[in-house]
């Protein structure tokens, strides 16, 4: 069906509030800053962002990003794009536009799908001027709402990872060796941990803790981002 095509969610970009969801039915749709003389299909206000920034087709029954030029350029998965050159896009694609003051998550997958499996929080978040989590590192623990809850040793040092590169890509292969010290190393050098245990870690942080508490995004094949701003002690 056309209109189940694939989406963007927007993780942030004024004036849009995190988690809205841009279908992308038609066959291009245009990405850029509102102004006098156009509104792109998805307009965002920040002044990084040119009038004309990027454009997604649909070619092949495959959503195709072409950056247009754009004077700050288009990233995907921390790589800058060559403007006007085809990006054939994938599930959990993480775009950043205005040196990241602009985040956008492409999936073929509708939210309801994307939820269990992804780390975005498609549903609606309260407007609260912080998020209600507070980290105790020498404690190991987390208050989420109000409410304590212990780290075991694998999420203390997942979390602790990723918090200390917050809104960087985090290379799975850092997770590993952060993660897992004790494993033996493989060829590379890198802990003999399978993507099933990382995921499973992921999945488990995530159900533990509230999907809002950890904003954590897949790069596939490359790493994990944590995407929000928490406060630690």
């Amino acid at each position: 069906m056309a209109e189940n095509f694939a989406n963007l969610y927007i993780i942030r970009g004024e004036p849009h509030r995190p988690g809205t969801c841009v279908n992308l039915s038609a066959d291009e749709t245009l990405v850029g800053r509102v102004s006098n003389l156009l509104t792109p299909d998805l307009a965002f206000t920040n002044a990084f962002i040119s009038r004309k920034h990027f454009i997604i087709r649909k070619e092949m029954d495959k959503a195709v990003l072409y950056d247009l030029g754009s004077r700050h350029g288009t990233e995907i998965n921390g790589v800058q794009l060559t403007p006007h050159t085809p990006y054939l896009l994938n599930n959990f694609d993480i775009i950043r536009l205005a040196k990241g003051m602009t985040v956008l998550h492409f999936s073929y997958m509708f939210a309801e799908q994307t939820l269990e499996i992804e780390p975005l929080s498609i549903t609606r978040r309260l407007d609260v001027p912080e998020l209600p989590l507070m980290i105790h590192w020498e404690k190991r623990e987390c208050v989420v709402d109000g409410k304590r809850i212990p780290m075991s040793e694998k999420e203390y040092l997942l979390i602790r990872v990723l918090h200390e590169n917050a809104q960087r890509l985090v290379p799975l292969e850092e997770i590993k060796a952060r993660v897992w010290p004790e494993r033996l190393t493989g060829e590379e050098g890198v802990p003999d941990v399978t993507l099933d245990e990382l995921n499973a870690l992921i999945y488990r942080v995530r159900k533990k803790y509230g999907k809002d508490t950890f904003l954590i995004s897949a790069v596939r094949g490359s790493g994990y981002v944590l995407e929000s701003e928490l406060k630690s002690s």
